[in-house]
């Protein structure tokens, strides 16, 4: 992920500032108090017990042969306590590919259904180049943002000296006074959207500032979905025609 913005306010004055992920209290620990658990992976079976294989050499009804043989257990194999794995691909068939696959992007509509598909777009970062992300002019109050978006992730703008501590904290004073988020955008007109790395995830951000004091809190709230109303369905029992 960019660990820097160029960032433009809303008077068109434009820094280069810091990024971080959002603090987030402990999560809940697993086990006891005063014990660390350890996560252990294990061999349970191979290809070999798989069904498939257990039909092909005693047929599909096979139960006498697990009762007589436990030909379903790989006693030299199973309960190996595996340290490293490694990706491979499988085709339809299950067999291992040794060529790298060729993937293609799948564009799907609203509804779910496929729209086309198509050789993947190379997209570059934006967020640290020559044209900074720029306030749109569209606000956005929270209550409307939670309620028509979906939000994946949210980063937290920070200062990397004096003026641009003066910088952030105007503009998290700015949007705290006006009581709503910012969306912001990249491009020359500030109309297209945030991707932070090499053929990332493209993302709409919307801004939200707080103060305190001396202190602030900007937060870039980052959507790729929006929520959307569900077409209505006529009524059982009634007909268009």
């Amino acid at each position: 992920m960019a660990i820097s913005i160029h960032l433009a306010n809303s008077k068109g004055r434009d820094a280069s500032v810091g990024l971080q992920g959002v603090s987030v209290p402990e999560s809940p620990r697993l086990g006891l108090p005063d014990t660390t658990l350890v996560f252990r992976r294990y061999v349970a079976a191979t290809e070999a017990c798989t069904n498939e294989s257990l039909t092909v050499a005693f047929g599909a009804d096979y139960a006498r042969e697990l009762v007589n043989g436990d030909p379903e257990i790989d006693i030299e194999l199973v309960g190996l306590s595996v340290e490293r794995t490694q990706t491979v691909y499988v085709d339809g068939a299950g067999e291992v590919m040794f060529a790298d696959p060729v993937f293609i992007e799948l564009v799907l509509n609203p509804d779910g259904s496929e729209k086309e598909r198509r050789a993947p777009v190379e997209t570059v970062a934006n967020l640290s180049g020559e044209i900074p992300v720029r306030w749109t002019g569209r606000k956005v109050s929270l209550q409307d943002a939670v309620r028509k978006f979906a939000f994946r992730r949210s980063v937290q703008l920070r200062h990397v000296d004096g003026l641009t501590y003066d910088f952030l904290f105007e503009m998290a004073r700015e949007l705290e006074e006006g009581r709503f988020l910012m969306l912001l955008g990249t491009g020359d007109k500030g109309g297209g959207p945030l991707v932070f790395q090499a053929n990332g995830r493209p993302y709409r951000g919307f801004l939200e500032g707080q103060t305190r004091g001396k202190a602030y809190r900007l937060v870039l709230h980052l959507s790729d979905m929006e929520l959307k109303k569900p077409a209505t369905l006529p009524a059982r029992g009634t007909s268009n025609g």
